[in-house]
C-alpha cells in the first residue's frame, strides 16, 4: 500500500509550555484539531532549515518504516503570543508568524534507554537514515529517541543535511562519508547496515524522493543569502538526496568500519 505523504495544516491555538532542548526552543502546544503537538519554530535557531530538515528527515523515516510522530504543517497568526510574559518566548512567537511545523506530541513517552536492546535491522535502519540524512544528533549524550507504547520512536531530526547552512557544492556534501555515524547512539547494535542498505535502496526511488521535496513549502525556502528560486533550492536537495543514495557505500562502509 502506497503510503499517503501529504501533511495536514493545523493552527495553532494555545501555548502550553517551552520545552528546553539546545537552542531552537520547541514548545508544546494545542492546535485546532484538538491535539496537542512539539511545535518546531521558523524564527529559531537556524530558522526555516532547520525545519527543512524535520520535514525531509522525518518523512524519509517514514517511508522507511520507522515510527515517525505526524507531522503536520502549524500556522501561527499575528497575534498569537502577544500575551505571552517571557520576552524571549514572545520574540520567538512574533518571528514565527505564519507556516511552522508540528510533530504529534507523543504523551506519556520515556527516553530511550541505550542499554536497551533493539532488533539489530531496527537498529541497523536508523543508523542507514541518520547517516543518509546527515544527522549528527543521535548520540549517547542526546538519542532523539522515544519509547511510546512499547515501540522505539524517532524524533528531532532538525540536525540533519548540515550541508544547507554553508550552500555550496552540493555534489561534495553529497559524497560525504559522513565519520560522525561513529557517535552514533544505535552503532553498537546496528549489525544488519548491509541489509539496511538493501531496503532503503529498494523503498527509495526517484519519484518518492522528487515527492517529499516538493512539499517543502515556498515560504520556507526564501533565504536572503541566496538569489535562487524555492525551486532551484528544491531541486538541490532532490540531487543532493539522489547522489546520495546512489553513493550510499561511501557512508555504508563508514559506519562498518566504526563498528569494527
Amino acid at each position: 500500500m502506497e503510503k499517503n505523504l501529504s501533511l495536514r495544516t493545523v493552527s495553532v491555538i494555545r501555548y502550553i509550555v517551552p520545552l528546553r532542548e539546545g537552542g531552537s526552543l520547541p514548545a508544546l502546544a494545542e492546535a485546532d484539531d484538538g491535539f496537542k503537538y512539539v511545535l518546531k519554530f521558523r524564527g529559531a535557531g537556524h530558522g526555516t532549515k532547520m525545519l527543512v530538515s524535520e520535514l525531509l528527515g522525518g518523512l524519509i523515516a517514514s517511508l522507511l518504516g520507522l515510527n515517525m510522530p505526524e507531522l503536520v504543517f502549524a500556522t501561527l497568526d499575528e497575534d498569537f503570543g502577544r500575551t505571552e510574559g517571557d520576552e524571549e518566548i514572545q520574540d520567538l512567537l512574533k518571528g514565527s508568524e505564519g507556516l511552522n511545523l508540528g510533530l504529534h506530541y507523543l504523551s506519556g513517552a520515556i527516553a530511550y534507554n541505550p542499554s536497551v536492546q533493539i532488533d539489530p535491522l531496527l537498529a541497523s535502519k536508523i543508523v542507514w537514515l541518520d547517516a543518509f540524512t546527515t544527522n549528527i544528533d543521535r548520540t549517547f549524550n542526546n538519542t532523539n529517541l522515544l519509547w511510546w507504547h512499547r515501540e522505539l520512536w524517532i524524533i528531532d531530526n532538525g540536525a540533519s543535511f548540515y550541508f544547507h547552512h554553508s550552500w555550496n557544492d552540493f555534489e561534495k556534501h553529497a559524497l560525504n562519508p559522513f565519520p560522525h555515524i561513529k557517535d552514533h547512539v544505535l552503532l553498537p547494535q546496528a549489525s544488519m547496515l548491509d541489509e539496511a542498505n538493501d531496503f532503503a535502496q529498494d523503498i527509495l526511488t526517484d519519484d518518492l524522493l522528487e515527492e517529499i521535496t516538493t512539499l517543502i513549502p515556498d515560504e520556507w525556502l526564501m533565504w536572503n543569502h541566496t538569489q535562487a528560486t524555492p525551486g532551484d533550492i528544491r531541486r538541490v536537495y532532490l540531487d543532493f538526496l539522489k547522489t546520495r543514495l546512489r553513493h550510499s557505500q561511501n557512508f555504508l562502509n563508514t559506519a562498518k568500519n566504526a563498528r569494527g
